[in-house]
């Protein structure tokens, strides 16, 4: 049985299929939307229509963007001779966040999962490959998660750069600035180890 008239239902079941929105999320957002000044609302609806219209992605990295070649692809102020390798587009923001990467990206959309019936051919890896034919990249910095799917797309992709005479290399891993060791997992501190330096 539906409790609400037929717009607000359409209006939850649709904020329903959002990621991490429940049915209770989804009824507190609908509520939300509808309690909102109409100018507002509005403008959240033009928002919402002007992003699916005017955002494509880059034919060259793969990033989302409104003009191709993406601002990063076309800047030539970026280290071409160095691409790291993201699996989502939200991975290149939290990079630019940190302003040390000045080179370019390459974005895979995704990881290879066997479990989800995920290939190097479902992935965006063969254009990966067809960006390092030039020689202008002398090495890939590899930035998958750290998880199962992550770190065999980064195996992955290693083992093909490689043959080609470029740097293969992976981001460190372990213990975050501000964590406790005592609550740090084993795995976590063994890749912490892994990737220690000199000081």
């Amino acid at each position: 049985m539906n409790y609400y008239a037929l717009p607000i239902a359409k209006l939850i079941e649709e904020f329903e299929k959002l990621p991490g929105i429940g049915p209770k999320s989804a009824q507190r957002l609908a509520f939300y939307i509808l309690n909102l000044p109409a100018e507002k609302a509005m403008r959240l609806a033009i928002a919402i229509k002007e992003a699916k219209e005017k955002i494509r992605y880059c034919s060259v990295c793969g990033n989302l963007t409104e003009k191709d070649p993406c601002l990063i692809c076309s800047s030539e102020n970026r280290d071409r001779s160095t691409i790291c390798v993201v699996e989502n587009p939200t991975d290149i923001v939290a990079m630019e966040k940190t302003r040390e990467f000045k080179g370019l990206y390459h974005v895979l959309h995704g990881a290879i999962s066997p479990m989800k019936d995920i290939g190097p051919d479902d992935i965006k890896i063969k254009e990966l490959l067809a960006r390092l034919k030039f020689g202008e990249v002398k090495e890939v910095i590899i930035a998958t998660n750290p998880n199962v799917e992550g770190e065999a797309t980064a195996m992955y992709i290693a083992k093909l750069v490689r043959p080609l005479g470029i740097k293969a290399t992976r981001i460190a891993h372990g213990v975050p600035v501000g964590g406790d060791l005592e609550y740090a997992d084993e795995i976590t501190l063994a890749k912490s180890l892994q990737g220690r330096h000199e000081i």
